[in-house]
Protein backbone atom coordinates (compact mmCIF):
# COMPACT_ATOMS: atom_id res chain seq x y z
CA UNK A 1 0.00 0.00 0.00
CA UNK A 2 2.88 2.56 1.07
CA UNK A 3 4.82 1.56 -2.55
CA UNK A 4 1.68 2.31 -4.44
CA UNK A 5 1.01 5.52 -2.64
CA UNK A 6 -1.63 4.76 0.02
CA UNK A 7 -1.59 7.30 2.39
CA UNK A 8 -3.61 7.20 6.01
CA UNK A 9 -5.76 10.08 4.98
CA UNK A 10 -6.72 8.33 1.64
CA UNK A 11 -7.16 5.09 3.33
CA UNK A 12 -9.69 7.40 5.50
CA UNK A 13 -11.05 8.67 2.65
CA UNK A 14 -11.87 4.87 1.60
CA UNK A 15 -13.35 3.66 4.59
CA UNK A 16 -15.57 6.99 5.15
CA UNK A 17 -16.37 6.72 1.20
CA UNK A 18 -17.99 3.25 2.19
CA UNK A 19 -19.27 4.10 4.87
CA UNK A 20 -21.26 6.86 3.13
CA UNK A 21 -22.13 4.16 0.61
CA UNK A 22 -23.91 2.23 3.17
CA UNK A 23 -25.97 4.55 4.42
CA UNK A 24 -27.68 5.99 1.42
CA UNK A 25 -28.43 2.04 -0.31
CA UNK A 26 -29.70 1.75 3.46
CA UNK A 27 -31.87 4.74 3.34
CA UNK A 28 -32.98 3.62 -0.43
CA UNK A 29 -31.11 6.41 -2.32
CA UNK A 30 -28.72 5.97 -5.16
CA UNK A 31 -25.35 5.12 -5.20
CA UNK A 32 -23.53 8.37 -4.93
CA UNK A 33 -20.50 9.55 -6.51
CA UNK A 34 -17.63 11.05 -4.97
CA UNK A 35 -15.65 13.31 -6.97
CA UNK A 36 -16.94 12.51 -9.80
CA UNK A 37 -16.25 8.67 -9.65
CA UNK A 38 -18.35 5.75 -8.48
CA UNK A 39 -17.26 3.89 -5.28
CA UNK A 40 -14.53 1.00 -6.38
CA UNK A 41 -14.14 -2.19 -3.81
CA UNK A 42 -9.93 -1.94 -3.83
CA UNK A 43 -8.17 -5.52 -4.13
CA UNK A 44 -5.26 -5.20 -2.54
CA UNK A 45 -3.35 -1.66 -3.72
CA UNK A 46 -5.55 -1.85 -6.80
CA UNK A 47 -7.72 0.94 -6.99
CA UNK A 48 -9.77 -0.09 -9.79
CA UNK A 49 -9.12 -4.00 -10.33
CA UNK A 50 -10.69 -4.67 -13.27
CA UNK A 51 -9.63 -1.77 -15.42
CA UNK A 52 -6.81 -2.22 -14.00
CA UNK A 53 -6.28 -6.04 -15.03
CA UNK A 54 -8.41 -5.13 -18.64
CA UNK A 55 -5.52 -2.32 -19.06
CA UNK A 56 -2.58 -4.79 -18.34
CA UNK A 57 -3.95 -7.58 -20.57
CA UNK A 58 -4.34 -4.96 -23.08
CA UNK A 59 -1.11 -4.68 -22.78
CA UNK A 60 -0.20 -7.81 -22.74
CA UNK A 61 -1.79 -8.24 -26.05
CA UNK A 62 -0.04 -5.31 -27.65
CA UNK A 63 3.10 -6.96 -26.95
CA UNK A 64 2.33 -10.33 -27.87
CA UNK A 65 1.30 -9.18 -31.27
CA UNK A 66 4.21 -7.14 -31.22
CA UNK A 67 6.35 -9.75 -31.14
CA UNK A 68 5.11 -12.02 -33.87
CA UNK A 69 4.84 -9.14 -35.77
CA UNK A 70 8.34 -8.75 -35.95
CA UNK A 71 8.85 -12.61 -35.93
CA UNK A 72 7.15 -12.57 -39.42
CA UNK A 73 7.37 -8.88 -41.14
CA UNK A 74 11.52 -8.61 -42.10
CA UNK A 75 12.39 -4.63 -41.39
CA UNK A 76 12.63 -4.05 -45.22
CA UNK A 77 8.97 -3.91 -45.57
CA UNK A 78 8.01 -0.15 -46.25
CA UNK A 79 5.80 0.23 -42.96
CA UNK A 80 7.63 -2.16 -40.36
CA UNK A 81 9.14 0.68 -38.23
CA UNK A 82 5.94 2.88 -38.67
CA UNK A 83 4.34 -0.19 -37.37
CA UNK A 84 6.73 -0.49 -34.91
CA UNK A 85 7.06 2.48 -33.41
CA UNK A 86 2.83 2.47 -33.20
CA UNK A 87 3.17 -0.50 -31.25
CA UNK A 88 5.27 0.75 -28.93
CA UNK A 89 3.19 4.07 -28.50
CA UNK A 90 0.16 1.60 -27.83
CA UNK A 91 2.15 -0.21 -25.12
CA UNK A 92 3.51 3.00 -23.31
CA UNK A 93 -0.66 3.88 -23.15
CA UNK A 94 -1.71 0.76 -21.42
CA UNK A 95 1.17 0.65 -18.52
CA UNK A 96 0.14 4.69 -17.91
CA UNK A 97 -3.38 3.32 -18.43
CA UNK A 98 -2.64 0.78 -15.71
CA UNK A 99 -0.59 2.53 -13.37
CA UNK A 100 -3.70 5.15 -13.38
CA UNK A 101 -6.46 2.74 -12.66
CA UNK A 102 -4.23 0.92 -9.56
CA UNK A 103 -3.83 4.26 -8.07
CA UNK A 104 -4.80 7.71 -9.31
CA UNK A 105 -2.84 10.58 -8.78
CA UNK A 106 -2.54 13.86 -10.44
CA UNK A 107 0.38 12.30 -12.23
CA UNK A 108 -1.31 9.25 -13.30
CA UNK A 109 -4.30 10.84 -14.92
CA UNK A 110 -2.46 13.13 -16.84
CA UNK A 111 -0.41 10.50 -18.02
CA UNK A 112 -3.57 8.47 -19.26
CA UNK A 113 -4.92 11.08 -20.91
CA UNK A 114 -2.16 12.59 -22.90
CA UNK A 115 -0.73 8.76 -23.71
CA UNK A 116 -4.22 7.55 -24.90
CA UNK A 117 -4.01 10.88 -27.05
CA UNK A 118 -0.95 9.73 -28.53
CA UNK A 119 -2.38 6.58 -29.86
CA UNK A 120 -5.08 8.19 -31.48
CA UNK A 121 -2.56 10.61 -33.17
CA UNK A 122 0.10 7.78 -34.27
CA UNK A 123 -2.87 5.79 -35.60
CA UNK A 124 -3.78 8.98 -37.86
CA UNK A 125 0.21 9.20 -38.89
CA UNK A 126 0.61 5.37 -39.56
CA UNK A 127 -2.96 6.00 -41.84
CA UNK A 128 -1.30 8.69 -43.50
CA UNK A 129 2.01 6.85 -43.93
CA UNK A 130 0.51 4.00 -45.51
CA UNK A 131 -2.26 5.80 -47.63
CA UNK A 132 0.01 8.72 -48.97
CA UNK A 133 3.49 8.65 -47.22
CA UNK A 134 4.59 5.76 -49.11
CA UNK A 135 4.25 7.80 -52.23
CA UNK A 136 4.85 11.28 -50.86
CA UNK A 137 7.34 11.07 -48.15
CA UNK A 138 7.93 14.78 -47.52
CA UNK A 139 4.08 15.03 -47.15
CA UNK A 140 3.91 12.49 -44.64
CA UNK A 141 7.27 14.19 -42.34
CA UNK A 142 5.53 17.48 -42.37
CA UNK A 143 2.20 15.65 -41.27
CA UNK A 144 3.93 14.36 -38.38
CA UNK A 145 5.24 17.12 -37.50
CA UNK A 146 2.07 18.76 -37.74
CA UNK A 147 0.85 16.21 -35.18
CA UNK A 148 3.59 16.40 -32.91
CA UNK A 149 2.99 20.46 -32.95
CA UNK A 150 -0.90 19.85 -31.58
CA UNK A 151 -0.12 16.92 -29.26
CA UNK A 152 2.28 19.52 -27.60
CA UNK A 153 -0.03 22.33 -27.42
CA UNK A 154 -2.84 20.19 -26.17
CA UNK A 155 -0.77 18.88 -23.37
CA UNK A 156 0.62 22.30 -22.42
CA UNK A 157 -2.75 23.73 -22.39
CA UNK A 158 -4.01 20.87 -20.37
CA UNK A 159 -1.05 20.77 -18.37
CA UNK A 160 -0.38 24.80 -18.42
CA UNK A 161 -3.56 26.62 -18.21
CA UNK A 162 -6.43 23.98 -17.17
CA UNK A 163 -6.79 20.63 -17.09
CA UNK A 164 -10.35 20.72 -18.55
CA UNK A 165 -12.50 17.38 -19.14
CA UNK A 166 -14.67 18.89 -21.46
CA UNK A 167 -12.11 20.18 -24.16
CA UNK A 168 -9.72 16.70 -23.85
CA UNK A 169 -13.01 14.70 -24.29
CA UNK A 170 -13.92 17.23 -27.66
CA UNK A 171 -10.35 16.82 -28.89
CA UNK A 172 -10.23 13.10 -28.28
CA UNK A 173 -13.39 12.69 -30.41
CA UNK A 174 -12.08 15.24 -33.48
CA UNK A 175 -8.78 13.71 -33.43
CA UNK A 176 -11.22 10.02 -33.28
CA UNK A 177 -13.05 10.63 -36.02
CA UNK A 178 -10.62 11.69 -38.35
CA UNK A 179 -8.91 8.11 -37.58
CA UNK A 180 -12.07 6.25 -38.43
CA UNK A 181 -13.55 8.05 -41.44
CA UNK A 182 -9.55 8.11 -43.23
CA UNK A 183 -9.23 4.14 -42.61
CA UNK A 184 -12.38 4.06 -43.12
CA UNK A 185 -12.00 5.70 -46.86
CA UNK A 186 -8.95 4.15 -47.44
CA UNK A 187 -10.32 0.25 -46.54
CA UNK A 188 -13.89 0.86 -48.81
CA UNK A 189 -11.57 2.08 -51.58
CA UNK A 190 -9.29 -0.99 -51.79
CA UNK A 191 -11.13 -3.98 -50.34
CA UNK A 192 -11.73 -5.59 -53.43
CA UNK A 193 -8.33 -5.78 -54.25
CA UNK A 194 -6.62 -6.40 -50.81
CA UNK A 195 -9.52 -8.48 -49.16
CA UNK A 196 -7.83 -8.38 -45.48
CA UNK A 197 -8.27 -4.92 -45.05
CA UNK A 198 -11.96 -5.90 -43.82
CA UNK A 199 -9.75 -6.56 -40.79
CA UNK A 200 -9.10 -2.82 -40.26
CA UNK A 201 -12.69 -1.93 -41.23
CA UNK A 202 -13.78 -4.55 -38.22
CA UNK A 203 -11.60 -2.84 -36.06
CA UNK A 204 -12.03 1.24 -36.41
CA UNK A 205 -16.16 0.27 -36.18
CA UNK A 206 -15.65 -1.82 -33.13
CA UNK A 207 -13.27 0.85 -32.09
CA UNK A 208 -16.06 3.65 -32.31
CA UNK A 209 -18.94 1.36 -31.33
CA UNK A 210 -17.30 0.27 -28.01
CA UNK A 211 -16.10 3.75 -27.33
CA UNK A 212 -19.97 4.50 -26.78
CA UNK A 213 -19.66 2.58 -23.87
CA UNK A 214 -18.39 5.66 -21.98
CA UNK A 215 -21.46 7.11 -22.32
CA UNK A 216 -23.42 4.56 -20.37
CA UNK A 217 -23.04 5.74 -16.52
CA UNK A 218 -23.94 3.01 -13.80
CA UNK A 219 -22.66 1.90 -10.21
CA UNK A 220 -19.95 -0.62 -10.53
CA UNK A 221 -21.27 -4.01 -10.99
CA UNK A 222 -20.37 -6.10 -7.63
CA UNK A 223 -18.31 -2.53 -7.20
CA UNK A 224 -15.97 -3.78 -9.58
CA UNK A 225 -17.02 -3.60 -13.10
CA UNK A 226 -17.79 -0.11 -14.64
CA UNK A 227 -18.57 0.81 -18.18
CA UNK A 228 -15.19 2.16 -18.21
CA UNK A 229 -13.89 -1.83 -17.18
CA UNK A 230 -15.98 -3.61 -19.35
CA UNK A 231 -14.64 -0.88 -22.60
CA UNK A 232 -11.38 -1.94 -21.67
CA UNK A 233 -12.40 -5.42 -21.24
CA UNK A 234 -13.85 -5.35 -25.08
CA UNK A 235 -10.63 -3.89 -26.33
CA UNK A 236 -8.65 -6.39 -25.74
CA UNK A 237 -8.95 -8.75 -28.99
CA UNK A 238 -8.91 -6.16 -30.76
CA UNK A 239 -5.45 -5.29 -30.36
CA UNK A 240 -5.08 -8.92 -31.78
CA UNK A 241 -7.71 -8.12 -34.91
CA UNK A 242 -5.49 -4.56 -35.57
CA UNK A 243 -1.77 -6.21 -35.60
CA UNK A 244 -3.12 -9.04 -37.97
CA UNK A 245 -4.46 -6.22 -40.40
CA UNK A 246 -0.75 -4.97 -40.05
CA UNK A 247 0.94 -8.36 -40.51
CA UNK A 248 -0.67 -9.09 -43.53
CA UNK A 249 -0.72 -5.34 -45.03
CA UNK A 250 3.22 -5.29 -44.18
CA UNK A 251 3.60 -9.00 -46.01
CA UNK A 252 1.51 -7.49 -48.80
CA UNK A 253 3.90 -4.32 -49.13
CA UNK A 254 7.40 -6.47 -49.15
CA UNK A 255 6.16 -7.86 -52.25
CA UNK A 256 4.88 -4.94 -53.89
CA UNK A 257 8.36 -3.22 -53.20
CA UNK A 258 10.07 -5.94 -54.86
CA UNK A 259 8.37 -5.09 -57.38
CA UNK A 260 5.63 -8.23 -58.01
CA UNK A 261 2.65 -6.68 -57.03
CA UNK A 262 0.93 -2.81 -57.20
CA UNK A 263 1.24 -0.64 -54.09
CA UNK A 264 -1.46 1.40 -53.22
Amino acid sequence: MSLTGWTCRDECKYECMWLTVGLYVQEGYRVPQFHGKWPFSRFLFFQEPASAFASFLNGLANFVMLTRYKASVPPSSPMYHTCIAFAWVSLNAWFWSTLFHTRETDVTEKMDYFCASTVILHSIYLCCVRTLGLKHPAFANAFGGFLILFLACHVSYLTLVRFDYGYNMAANVAIGLLNLFWWLGWCIRNQQRLPYVRKCVVVVLLLQGLALLELLDFPPLFWIFDAHAIWHISTIPVNVLFYSFLRDDSLYLLKANSGVLKID
